[in-house]
């Protein structure tokens, strides 16, 4: 409905130009000043502004300066929006009582007349109305200039309940919501990428494609558009909410919640590896940049989020600010003298953008007063020493990349997803990142073969994960997996002083 509203005002509009048209000049791309019918062509319009000139024939050249000079008004133009602004603002507001509240929102841009007409509070009384008829009625006694105000917040109310409804059903294992993908996917939410070059200039880019596993979301950015990779001064991840549903047939306009805002100049970077044709970068907070070997331009972007809080970033925040998690101090047993050092759980994935390369879930992780060293609390999942936790991973470690119509992997590197609970079961430290592992010399190890390393450190800690890679099996096996925990944020927690 609200297309058809649009090609109506749209003819009403050209009618008007039609009848502020001078003598003699044309009244549309069909019709003459004669009232002549002609088609639409080059040739035709070329032969009526030639005629109106009062000429018989032209050269090209005097043709091309006649497109220049005698060009056809656009759609509200400035001789249009002046007609339009001499109507009573009675029409007008009747006119715009049509639209959509996407389209309000656009026309109330056009001018400061545009602007008032479509925040009239009649109009939006009919917004509300239609959309929440249901609603009006206890409604009825609240004052007047505030129907849109109401309008959105009814909106948000509805859309915050919904999901918050949703999100109830936790997973025993990862202690997250079980609906985190469904409710993404319902909200219709989109994920923006927008970036900034030295010279202030900004790019925006939607995704090429989103992929949901058990506990991340891998985003990927590829194709034509992308600047090469020393160019870029900034970098901002957004979720832009396209239009949910807050009634049959209706849709609200989109708005976007900033989830990351990188400064690549100052941040630090590592090379995670390569193949024939690209190099990876690692960046903070989840980033991957590939760039083409021998010009640094960008292939492609990845970004791995976890699922942890993502739908509240997704919508809680602003396109300038960024939703703030907030912080509730646990109450525990003062009188427990290794509170906040027992009970945690982990889940561990190491995976690429498509399928899983191992998952673990270890319970009961603690530690002691001893074995905290240098501000870090020491977690043993997989010791050395314990044989019957070694287990193979499922294929090779490896980041399978796509850029436009090419494809490859990057060996040796992968995502890591872990979610380590607390003693209540709820999550602690949650954090999605590419890794690498390297190859390191282990002479203390039973196993016979290569043995390689992965270290990951964050500001909230550090994972170590020790694999040997077996030739005879021709693959990786797990020998060893220890967390590694900040005591600031185990204080800051659980209010303790170690």
């Amino acid at each position: 409905m609200a297309s058809g509203r649009g090609v109506c005002l749209r003819s009403f509009l050209r009618g008007l130009e039609r009848l502020s048209a001078p003598a003699g000049e044309g009244l549309g791309p069909g019709l003459t000043a004669g009232g002549q019918l002609v088609g639409s062509g080059g040739e035709e319009r070329r032969t009526r502004r030639c005629a109106a000139a009062g000429r018989g024939s032209v050269s090209g050249t005097e043709l091309s300066s006649l497109e220049e000079t005698m060009q056809e008004p656009a759609f509200l133009e400035t001789n249009s929006l002046s007609l339009l602004e001499s109507l009573p603002s009675e029409i007008l507001v009747k006119i715009l009582s049509f639209l959509d509240v996407s389209s309000l929102l656009r026309v109330a841009e056009v001018n400061k007349l545009f602007h008032q007409l479509a925040n009239d509070d009649g109009i939006w009384f009919r917004v509300y109305t239609s959309a929440f008829s249901c609603r009006m009625w206890p409604l009825a006694q609240w004052s007047a200039s505030c129907w849109k105000k109401r309008f959105f917040r009814t909106v948000a109310n509805h859309h915050f309940h919904w999901w918050r409804k949703e999100l109830k059903a936790v997973n025993a294992y990862t202690g997250l919501p079980q609906q985190t993908e469904h409710v993404l996917r319902s909200m219709t939410v989109s994920w923006e990428l927008r970036l900034r070059d030295r010279n202030g200039r900004e790019r925006r880019h939607r995704q090429s494609r989103a992929v949901f596993t058990k506990t991340a979301l891998i985003l990927r950015w590829s194709g034509a558009g992308l600047p090469r990779y020393p160019t870029i001064s900034s970098l901002q991840l957004h979720a832009v909410h396209t239009g949910a549903q807050y009634t049959l047939g209706h849709t609200i306009p989109g708005w976007s919640s900033l989830l990351l805002d990188l400064d690549v100049g100052s941040a630090p970077s590592q090379i995670l590896g390569k193949d024939r044709l690209v190099v990876l970068r690692s960046l903070p907070h989840g980033v991957v940049v590939g760039t083409w070997r021998g010009d640094n331009k960008v292939a492609f972007i990845m970004v791995s989020l976890h699922f942890h809080r993502l739908v509240e970033k997704s919508f809680m925040g602003s396109p300038s600010c960024p939703y703030s998690e907030p912080v509730t101090p646990r109450l525990t047993d003062r009188l427990d003298p290794e509170v906040g050092l027992r009970g945690y759980a982990l889940h561990f994935v190491l995976h690429d953008a498509n399928t899983d390369i191992m998952l673990r879930y270890f319970r009961h992780l603690s530690s002691c007063p001893s074995r905290i060293l240098d501000g870090l609390v020491e977690l043993s999942a997989v010791s050395s020493t314990a044989t019957p936790l070694h287990t193979s991973l499922s294929g090779g470690v490896r980041m399978l990349w796509r850029s436009c119509c090419l494809d490859g992997s990057v060996e040796n590197c992968c995502f890591m997803t872990l979610t380590l609970l607390d003693g209540f079961q709820e999550p602690f430290w949650c954090e999605s990142a590419p890794v690498c592992i390297q190859q390191v010399l282990d002479e203390q190890s039973d196993y016979v073969g290569d043995h390689f390393l992965m270290d990951h450190r964050s500001a909230h800690g550090q994972l170590r994960m020790k694999l040997v890679w077996l030739k005879d099996q021709r693959q990786f096996f797990l020998i060893g997996l220890d967390v590694y925990i900040s005591v600031l944020k185990v204080n800051k927690h659980f209010g303790t002083t170690y």
